[in-house]
């Protein structure tokens, strides 16, 4: 793939315009490639400062009271009867309304699946993990209960030392582990254990010992952190 395909694909993929073979190599390439999954997110957090431009519209009052006027208002037939009566006892018409019901129910399926999908694709809350002014890594929280984190900058450690992602779903339980790894990743977090992240939820991630911290709670250095906020 050169560097323009490259580019064109993730920029699709964040506009939410790809399908089939396109879509599939932009997902496993969110799995497997890191410096592909940082792009993404650059681009999904620059672009989401367009969405925090628009204008929320009011509809007005008399929008409302024209729509219920013409709910009310009696539908004129300009169907003979005779003809009516012609369609009634007609097969054939039976038979084209049933595949038209048919028709239209599979596309409702369709768009139906396809909004599920994209909605599970998108994040309902972000939480930017940062060092002062260095980001250093994204979560991203999913409606299904989905969590992943996306590195946006490297973390080198020593070889006997662990990377601890932690979130802190309330103060009187303190701080609890969601993810280990032993270099910076893209990783799925394990909320399994706490309830679903809400607005302002802290996470971060600490320099443990080589398999994690031995007491469950970070003992060592803060690399990142960072509190979590509603997507647009």
């Amino acid at each position: 793939m050169t560097q323009q395909e490259r580019e064109t694909l993730i920029a699709d993929f964040v506009l939410g315009t790809l399908d089939g073979a396109a879509l599939i190599e932009a997902e496993r390439l969110m799995l497997t490639d890191a410096a592909f999954a940082r792009d993404v997110e650059q681009w999904r957090v620059r672009l989401a400062d367009f969405d925090r431009t628009a204008e929320v519209m009011t509809p007005p009052e008399s929008l409302w009271s024209t729509i219920e006027r013409d709910i009310a208002r009696p539908v004129a037939s300009s169907t003979s009867p005779g003809l009516f009566a012609g369609l009634w006892n007609s097969l054939p018409a039976w038979r084209a309304i049933g595949l038209a019901a048919a028709a239209t129910a599979v596309a409702l399926t369709v768009g139906l699946g396809f909004a599920m999908r994209e909605a599970q694709r998108t994040p309902q809350m972000i939480a930017i993990l940062v060092d002062g002014d260095k980001a250093g890594a994204i979560v991203h929280v999913f409606n299904d209960g989905r969590a992943t984190l996306l590195p946006l900058a490297d973390m080198p450690i020593p070889a006997d030392r662990s990377l601890q992602v932690w979130t802190l779903p309330s103060r009187e339980r303190g701080p609890v582990s969601v993810g280990l790894m032993e270099q910076a990743r893209t990783l799925a977090l394990s909320l399994k254990d706490v309830p679903a992240p809400g607005a302002n939820q802290l996470f971060e991630i600490t320099i443990e010992p080589k398999g994690g911290s031995p007491t469950g709670r970070p003992t060592g250095p803060i690399l990142f952190k960072g509190l979590t906020a509603p997507t647009i």
